[in-house]
C-alpha cells in the first residue's frame, strides 16, 4: 500500500512511517510531498494520507497522528503504546509530559540535518525506534 504525508519528515512523520511498517504493512511506500499536495497525491496514487491537516490519520484532540493510527489499527502492543506517549508528547509540544520527548526531538532535529532526504532520514532512523521499542517492550510495567 501506498502512503502519503509531507515532506521534510520530524518526530510525527518517522514514527508513524515505522509504526506503519512494523505492524500494519511491512510492504509500505512512503511518499513525501509538499503540504498542499496531499491530499492531491492520495487521490492520484490511491494512497493513505497521514499526518497532513484533516486527514482521518491526523492530529486529533491534541494528540499526534501516531496515536491515530494506534487508535485506527487497534495496537494494543504495550510498547508501541509507550512509545507512542512520547511522541505525542515530543510532537504535541508537551516535551516536558515524558522523559524520553526531549531525546526524540533531538534526535529528529540531528537526522533531518544529516539526512534532509526523507527516505535516508527514514532509513536511519527506524533502527533508532527498533532499539526504542526493544527498551519499552524489556521495561514493562
Amino acid at each position: 500500500m501506498k502512503w502519503v504525508t509531507r515532506a521534510h519528515v520530524h518526530v510525527d512523520r518517522v514514527a508513524c512511517p515505522w509504526l506503519i511498517s512494523r505492524f500494519i504493512d511491512a510492504q509500505a511506500e512512503f511518499i513525501f510531498v509538499a503540504d498542499d499536495l496531499v491530499l492531491e497525491t492520495a487521490q492520484k496514487e490511491g494512497a493513505i494520507p497521514f499526518d497532513i491537516k484533516d486527514a482521518d490519520l491526523g492530529h486529533r484532540d491534541g494528540q499526534c497522528s501516531f496515536i491515530a493510527i494506534l487508535k485506527k489499527y487497534n495496537i494494543k502492543d504495550t510498547a508501541v503504546r509507550a512509545l507512542g506517549d512520547a511522541v505525542n508528547a515530543a510532537d504535541t509540544d508537551q516535551i516536558g509530559a515524558n522523559p524520553y520527548a526531549a531525546g526524540l526531538e533531538a534526535i529528529a532535529r540531528g537526522y533531518s540535518i544529516m539526512y534532509p532526504d526523507d527516505h535516508e532520514n527514514l532509513a536511519h532512523q527506524f533502527p533508532v525506534y527498533d532499539a526504542l521499542y526493544t527498551f519499552f517492550k524489556m521495561n514493562k510495567k
